[in-house]
């Protein structure tokens, strides 16, 4: 990806905070302050009935704004085509109001850097194509030349590396250390192992889940309180969506409060009652339990894939704001057997190891010497990487075993290093088969409808009276940026056809236009 002319940022785009950073000239990985001098900014888009565009508000702001102008949690959307928010008459998708979060964090930051032209924007390691493709549409609706999407964990190792002083120092012993990356945002997760030298890291393995964090640890405790207002009042407060708000609000705090105190009050109310509870830690650390135990499970499993124990770790590194909860220092500490480390911010690590990526590939790219010291430079261009795939990919056929139901063939196993190519033979099914349908599927599941279609061509004009089980060539290639590059041929003609999953090519130019000039009209507050 070419970088244009202006600053080059890293932005991480979360589901309940975003944050934005840049690489200093000194090689200092530091989060911009956003107009009200924070560095992390909500990911809540008030929607007003004036017209008005309101982007990370504060918990105040949002509690006086009718429940259905709000907008929370909209990451857990991205690349859902079905989902749309009508307002003013138009359809706003997921990809347009996340490029509203991307406004605003690119325009409180211009006021302390300049103009803001490229961006690294990061994603959990477990968002498959489609998601990684509507982000990057986010990207430039907001006006930003997206030069490159990075994996949330991978941008958090980097930037513990880089802390401590080891990234990109081929003068210093060349040591390997593996650590394992645990990031619990507000609504994914992700586990990922890394293992790195000073000038190489690279991805052992990885597993998560798009739909699990912090929100859904609130969201257990809205439904407690509630189901204790209905069984004082007969009444539950979910079934207003001013109450709800107000609940969650309060839920959100008290959350917070239990990760430095043992005990706090919640209060709820509805339809002129009151209900006031004492919650202790222990109390709501049982009722979530269920819920820490997915994390652990995922962890165990993922040291597992990678071929590493717990002694073969070097240190535990935290990401995310919802790590902050003691139970999960508590549970790392007895399945990996050593204290989590504290030395990087769990709430600003993954955007200042965006910055780090971003600065590389602008060192690269321009040599960096009208902003980066000739050392900073020197430094970032000696590092090199190798990721894996979060997620397995298939081709659809037709079942050996029953003919009569189709099934996802892996080509790619997930967690491979990158890039890589395969090649595998398959045959045609029918007598005289006219056309060759190849369809793309991204997942596990053996049941292609479990899977995500990421893309499908046909080879056509096969040669007349080609019999039943002739040959088919197909390879599967994934590059080192993360794209998939697909070709079939058929053997016997020597007809050939192929295709790229190209992430730029999620929606049209057209449609990219439109929405891009549609934002550029709302004045983000």
């Amino acid at each position: 990806m070419k970088l244009l002319e202006g600053q080059t940022v890293g932005i991480d785009l979360g589901t309940t905070y975003s944050s934005i950073a840049q690489l200093d000239d000194k090689g200092n990985a530091l989060c911009i302050q956003n107009a009200e001098d924070k560095v992390i900014t909500p990911s809540i888009v008030i929607l007003s009935e004036d017209g008005k565009v309101i982007v990370g508000p504060s918990p105040e702001r949002v509690s006086v704004e009718p429940p259905q102008n709000v907008v929370e949690a909209i990451k857990r959307e991205m690349g859902n085509p079905d989902f749309y928010i009508v307002y003013q008459n138009k359809k706003l998708t997921p990809e347009f109001i996340s490029a509203l979060i991307l406004k605003k964090l690119k325009q409180d930051a211009e006021k302390h850097i300049g103009s803001i032209t490229n961006a690294v924007v990061t994603v959990p390691y477990y968002f498959n194509d489609v998601r990684r493709k509507a982000t990057q549409d986010a990207g430039r609706i907001a006006g930003l030349n997206v030069i490159d999407i990075i994996n949330e964990p991978t941008a958090a190792t980097l930037a513990y590396a880089w802390e401590m002083g080891e990234l990109g120092r081929p003068d210093i012993e060349q040591k390997e250390k593996t650590i394992l990356v645990y990031d619990l945002g507000g609504g994914t997760f992700d586990v990922t192992v890394v293992r790195y030298t000073p000038t190489n890291f690279r991805v052992l393995a990885t597993d998560g889940d798009v739909m699990l964090g912090g929100l859904d640890w609130t969201r257990r405790l809205v439904d407690y309180v509630s189901e204790q207002f209905a069984k004082k009042f007969g009444m539950d407060p979910r079934e207003s969506p001013e109450a709800l708000q107000a609940l969650s609000q309060e839920c959100e705090q008290a959350k917070r409060n239990l990760s430095s105190k043992a005990q706090t009050p919640i209060n709820a109310y509805y339809n002129g009652k009151n209900l006031t509870l004492s919650l202790t830690r222990g109390d709501y650390e049982r009722m979530t339990a269920d819920l820490m135990q997915r994390t652990q499970d995922t962890t165990e499993l993922v040291l597992q894939q990678a071929g590493v124990t717990p002694d073969g770790l070097d240190e535990v590194v935290l990401v995310g704001g919802s790590t902050y909860m003691p139970v999960v220092r508590q549970m790392l500490k007895e399945v990996c057997r050593r204290e989590p480390s504290t030395k990087v911010k769990p709430e600003e690590a993954v955007a200042q190891g965006a910055a780090i990526h971003a600065a590389i590939m602008e060192a690269r790219a321009t040599g960096g010497e009208s902003r980066m010291a000739r050392a900073v430079i020197n430094r970032l261009r000696s590092v090199s990487t190798t990721d894996v795939n979060s997620h397995a990919l298939g081709v659809k056929i037709t079942d050996p075993g029953d003919r009569t139901r189709k099934i996802n063939h892996i080509m790619i196993n997930k967690n491979t290093a990158l890039p890589f190519s395969v090649t595998q033979r398959f045959v045609t099914t029918s007598d005289n088969q006219q056309r060759i349908h190849v369809s793309i599927l991204q997942g596990d599941a053996v049941d292609p409808l479990a899977c995500e279609q990421i893309g499908d061509f046909r080879i056509t004009s096969l040669p007349a009276n080609l019999p039943k089980g002739s040959p088919v060539e197909v390879t599967y290639s994934y590059d080192a940026n993360g794209r998939i590059h697909v070709t079939a041929k058929e053997l016997t003609g020597n007809r050939v056809a192929s295709t790229e999953i190209v992430r730029e090519k999620m929606k049209t130019e057209g449609d990219i236009d439109v929405m891009t000039e549609l934002a550029a009209g709302y004045h983000v507050e």
